[in-house]
Order: C-alpha cells, then structure tokens, then sequence
C-alpha cells in the first residue's frame, strides 16, 4: 500500500514541471519511496531527493514492506556501513533487501547477510577467484567475447543492448567464475531474474512460480558441489567454497544463499551497469566524444558509472540497539533502507551529480557497491568487465542511437533496465 495520493503510474504521466508541483504538495512525513512502480517509472531519485533535502532521515510508517527508515545522505550512508555492531545485516535480523525476513522462503542466509566474524570467514574462502593474479588470466577471455559480441551485432537495425550486450557478457563471464557449463550461461541470467522478482512478475506469477525455479537453480549445484567436493583442485567459485575450511560443512541453506548471492551479484550489478553505459554515452554525448579522444579516461569510466547507474537501489540493515541518527532515534529492531541511489546524487559530496562526467575527480567516492567490510567481493572484475567492453567500442570506432527510453526494472532494490534499443552504425 502507498501513502500517497495517487499511483505513481499517475504521475509519472504528468510532465516534468507538473511532477515536481505533485510530488512537492505531498507531506514529507508521507513519502514511501519504496514502491516498485516508482522505480519502473524513473521517479524514485525525484523522491530521494526531497527526502535527502528535507529529511534525510525519515520514517515511512506504512508501505508494502512494512515500516521502514530511509537513509539518504552520503555520509550517513557510509557510517552506518561501517558501523556493523549497531547496524546488522544477519539473515536472522532481516537479512539485506527491504522485503527480506529469516522466515520468508525466498530468502537465505549468505556472507553478505552474515555479521562478524562469520562475514570474513566465508567471504575469505572465494576472494582468490577476485585476486589480480586470477583477473588478468580472465582478461584475455572477456576481451575474447566483447569482441565476439560486438562483431556479432545487427548494423542499421534497432536491437534490444540489455539481451545482446549487457546479459551475454554478463552470463558468460558468470559461467566462467562459477565453473558453469558456458552452454547453459542463459540459465544463470533466468535463475538471478527469479531470486530477484517480486511475485506478480509477468514470468513469476506466485511465490510457488518463483520457488520452482529457485529449487532447479539449487539442484542443478547440489550435482556441481557434489563433484567438486571429490576434485582436488579447480579456481571456480563452487570449487573454492567447496575446499574452503570455513565452507565446506556449511549447511544447505548457506551454500545455496551463497549460490544466490553470486548469481546475482555476477549478473545484476555488471548487467545494469553495462545497460546504464551506452544510456550515458548517449544522453551525454560530449562524455562520449571526450573518451574517443582520450582513451586515458577509461580508468575513471567505471567509477562514475557505477556511481551514476547505482546499479543496486539501496541496501537494508536492522537496528541493534536503539540509535540517534540525524537527530531522529531509531529503536531496536527496525528496518533501516540505506539508499545508495540517493547517497551517489548527493549534492553535498558531488558536484552536479545527475550528470556523467568522465573526468570527476571523486567518482570513485560512490557507494555503488557498499563500503568497509560489505564492499562487493567482485568489484574489480565488474570494473574489468566494463572497461574491456568500451575499449573494444573504441576500436570499432563504432556510433550509436538509442531509442527514446528505456524499460526499467519495477524494483526497489535492482535499479536497471529490462530494455534498451539501440542501432549501431
């Protein structure tokens, strides 16, 4: 349910001056940012952005996921991030996303959704699949398929850039890391959407669709860790968890939290980031013209991508004991939504923050990808991922259209894109 006064699919039917009037002549005590549609229709940054100006530390009584806090200045962000004893992520306090709870059957307990000092100890069993050292012998095969990909795109004709780009690179590059069959890198994308999805999605109607797909996801790696625990080497993420003295007795709803979180965060976060690049290059077309003339700007590409996709809408935590943040108290046990969407816009640390700028100076000051402990495992091969593909649009010396906008995932917690046409010239 929404506190406010009409759906957002009505507002977002109103032009841009009318939109500013409606949603200003909402109470700010009413605001509930936390409505799928919202983010479907392009309109959840405007309400961020209010509440980061007028309460950046806000109560929501009542929506579709209970009663919730709202978190949306930058620096507030990233102390609360760091402050793992008062601000839990465990599974058993609520887990990591607004809609999760430990009794939900969607939801399992994972090293993201662990506190110390169980987080380190399952998270240090994959980090070597992360390490320089495994990076750069992947990088000649991510080099291999942006090429591949690129040479194998439609000239002249409209083409959806999420299917043939974004997904392919992202499924291929999943497939790699987990040791997956590269034949069946679909599946990974069609289990990641499934974990993701609110039921009443179009291809998961109920919580029993979406659990069914889930349980084939799971038995599919219930086959693969049964036969990597009897191999005694392999560098892929199963493998390794499989070896790993902290892991390989964990118990079955970990190892498959673990599966859920590595799919997904293979696939959402470098997928939508992919997705948000060619709409950047497109909607800033200086930006464009400068990287074309100056190839050294690739290093800093990634990090003012990130920051101005925010890939990942926001990340929650659970209230260990009663705080006062910003002047407000939040008591034990509730649920604080940290919006990373609104943190990576804010005016008080970046210098027009809706516009992609390649020469930002502090672009790697996102909170795209968390901070301090919880930091994405995977971030430098998202970065590589990225950077291989535009270095091999570069070489093509390739032009783009892109056409009108984009159709955006209705999600509070993915911010992306399930379509993206663009013709290649």
């Amino acid at each position: 349910m929404s506190n406010d006064p009409r759906p957002a699919e009505a507002i977002g039917t109103l032009d841009a001056a009318h939109f500013e009037q409606a949603l200003h002549r909402l109470p700010v005590d009413a605001l509930n940012v936390a409505q799928p549609e919202l983010f479907a229709a392009g309109l959840a940054p405007h309400y961020l952005a209010r509440l980061r100006h007028e309460a950046p530390v806000h109560h929501c009584a009542e929506s579709r996921f209970g009663p919730y806090w709202s978190i949306t200045r930058h620096s507030d962000i990233e102390a609360i991030e760091l402050d793992t004893e008062t601000f839990s992520s465990a599974h058993a306090n609520g887990g990591i996303t607004i809609g999760s709870s430990a009794d939900d059957p969607q939801f399992f307990p994972a090293f993201i959704s662990m506190d110390p000092p169980r987080h380190a100890e399952q998270r240090r069993a994959v980090a070597p699949a992360f390490s320089p050292e495994r990076l750069a012998q992947m990088a000649p095969r991510l080099r291999e398929w942006a090429a591949d990909i690129l040479d194998g795109l439609p000239r002249g004709s409209w083409f959806d850039w999420v299917d043939r780009v974004s997904i392919e690179l992202s499924a291929r590059t999943l497939a790699l890391l987990l040791g997956f069959p590269q034949a069946r890198s679909r599946d990974l994308i069609r289990w990641s959407d499934a974990m993701v999805a609110l039921p009443g999605h179009p291809a998961f109607l109920s919580l029993e669709d979406k659990l069914r797909v889930m349980h084939e996801c799971f038995g599919t790696f219930d086959a693969i860790w049964a036969e990597r625990r009897e191999a005694s080497e392999g560098d892929d993420l199963i493998s390794l968890l499989a070896r790993g003295a902290d892991t390989r007795a964990m118990p079955k709803d970990e190892f498959y939290g673990n599966i859920l979180l590595l799919i997904v965060g293979g696939n959402d976060t470098t997928r939508n980031s992919i997705s948000g690049s060619i709409l950047a290059m497109h909607r800033f077309p200086e930006e464009w013209r400068k990287l074309q003339a100056d190839r050294d700007l690739l290093a800093n590409l990634t990090p003012e991508l990130l920051r101005w996709q925010t890939p990942i809408a926001h990340m929650r935590r659970t209230a260990t004991r009663d705080v006062t943040v910003g002047g407000r108290t939040i008591r034990r046990g509730e649920k604080v939504v940290l919006w990373y969407l609104s943190a990576n816009r804010d005016e008080a640390l970046f210098e027009r923050p809706d516009d992609f700028l390649l020469d930002r100076h502090n672009a790697r000051r996102h909170l795209a990808l968390g901070t301090g402990m919880h930091r994405c495992i995977g971030a430098r091969l998202a970065e590589l991922q990225i950077r291989t593909l535009w270095e091999a649009m570069l070489e093509r010396a390739l032009s783009f259209e892109v056409e009108a906008e984009p159709l955006r995932i209705p999600s509070t917690f993915i911010h992306g894109y399930q379509r993206v046409r663009v013709r290649l010239s």
